[in-house]
């Protein structure tokens, strides 16, 4: 672990102050949880599968350390436990008749769990890894399904984080996979927001993004070998998605982690695509989801950059910009068969410009355009690298592998614009008028997904 950097980023943070990472630290739990809580009394929770992972020995460090500790809260290990705000309130109903510090022993779905309810019964919590599966152990907020639709909820991130690499090499493969697909994210997601700095639409925070891009290179170089067991690979993938959680509490905002690539994730999941038995049991991973968006952006990237958008021209671009009205009839068009057009034309309002302020943005961008070019490309890497590292760490990469139709994997573009007000590679598109002209040179007879596929399809 490099001590040094995660200090940096806890003076940033807002509610975590300690994060312990390496190999056997599973037996500081008592002495990390004495630091941030002192006499508090404990009560873990976990699932019927991460208890016997880490769960019981956590529970028995606590009790053995002399500290009060309450019978744990272990839910069933099948079916396959959902972040839903039934179990939510099944946690919170316990929570109540105590004042014990809750320990959630698990990964995604029992630390969105245990963070939300602690939330809910105005307490902080503790969180221990048991898989590098995403970059949610601390950042704020949970992802949670309630009425039938997933929100992200608000609610503090953990005091104090263990992470033992020893466990998390003993993951189930498909974890470690998402969460190499969510850290690899990261590149388009810096590349979106060079644009944002760019054009004067959200500032870079240099303390932030040094958090989430210095190491990542590093943290995601060695793909292969994080199923080979190798410490060294799994320690820098946990360190790189707690980066990014701690860089997402430091500016209060998912901007350092998240860009287009997130979209693409973010629109399937809202339409129930890979929630349903069809796709498999657990459901489809929000990281497996992630990395086929990462592919795609970065593809979309090199469209974009192709084209020389220091001339372009500006009047022309304004004159075929289209007004609200029918901004807002095409999002309903292409979203309301799904029911989530009420929530798209809210998000999709917050980013609109009328003419004057886009000639005032593509004039910037047409000023600016050679040295953030070349910005850009220094950030990503090539679309079909990303996919070759993420095919070497058994990610999916083709919409085909995750049951998802062609027809629908190339309306992702256009409709993937238009459920966040994050601006991003696909609004700088958009607003140049190049976007639907770029996806066609992707799924185009030579372009990147027309190749992929016919590769594919070899025997």
């Amino acid at each position: 672990m490099d001590e040094r950097h995660i200090a940096e980023a806890l003076r940033e943070a807002t509610d975590t102050q300690q994060v312990v990472i390496g190999d056997g630290v599973l037996e500081s739990v008592a002495d990390v949880f004495a630091r941030s809580f002192e006499d508090s009394a404990a009560v873990v929770v976990a699932d019927e599968n991460t208890w016997q992972v880490a769960g019981e020995a956590v529970n028995r460090s606590l009790r053995t350390s002399g500290r009060e500790v309450l019978e744990a809260f272990v839910f069933p290990g099948q079916p396959t436990l959902h972040a839903e705000y039934e179990n939510i309130e099944a946690l919170t109903g316990s929570l109540r008749g105590h004042r014990a510090i809750p320990v959630a022993v698990g990964s995604g779905t029992i630390n969105d769990i245990a963070k939300r309810a602690a939330h809910e019964c105005d307490r902080p919590y503790m969180s221990v890894a048991t898989a590098a599966s995403m970059d949610g152990y601390t950042s704020f907020g949970a992802s949670i399904t309630k009425d039938g639709f997933k929100r992200t909820m608000e609610c503090s991130a953990p005091r104090a984080l263990v992470a033992d690499v020893a466990v998390l090499l003993e993951a189930p493969a498909r974890m470690t996979s998402s969460g190499y697909a969510d850290l690899l994210a990261k590149i388009t997601a810096g590349a979106d927001w060079l644009l944002a700095d760019a054009l004067e639409v959200e500032p870079i925070k240099p303390t932030a993004w040094s958090l989430v891009q210095e190491p990542l290179r590093e943290a995601t170089g060695r793909p292969a070998d994080l199923h080979g067991g190798d410490p060294q690979a799994m320690e820098g993938l946990i360190e790189g998605l707690v980066m990014s959680g701690l860089a997402m509490q430091a500016t209060s905002s998912s901007r350092p982690a998240s860009g287009a690539e997130h979209q693409f994730s973010h629109l399937w999941e809202m339409e129930g695509f890979g929630e349903s038995p069809e796709h498999g049991e657990p459901p489809l991973s929000h990281g497996f989801k992630v990395g086929l968006g990462t592919v795609s952006i970065a593809a979309l990237y090199e469209r974009v950059l192709s084209r020389d958008l220091a001339g372009l021209d500006v009047p022309a671009a304004v004159r075929a910009w289209p007004p609200w009205e029918d901004v807002e009839q095409q999002i309903r068009s292409a979203l309301a068969p799904a029911g989530l057009d009420d929530a798209a034309v809210k998000e999709a309002r917050a980013k609109y410009i009328d003419g004057d302020e886009l000639a005032r943005r593509l004039e910037l961008l047409s000023g600016r355009w050679p040295d953030l070019r070349n910005r850009v490309r220094e950030q990503l890497l090539p679309a079909r690298q990303v996919r070759a590292q993420l095919r070497d760490a058994h990610c999916p990469t083709t919409p085909t592998e995750i049951g998802l139709s062609s027809e629908r994997f190339k309306e992702t573009y256009r409709r993937a614009q238009m459920i966040r007000r994050r601006y991003t590679v696909l609004d700088l598109a958009n607003e140049t008028g190049v976007l639907d002209d770029c996806v066609e040179e992707l799924f185009g007879e030579d372009g990147f997904w027309a190749e992929i596929s016919s590769r594919a399809a070899s025997p």
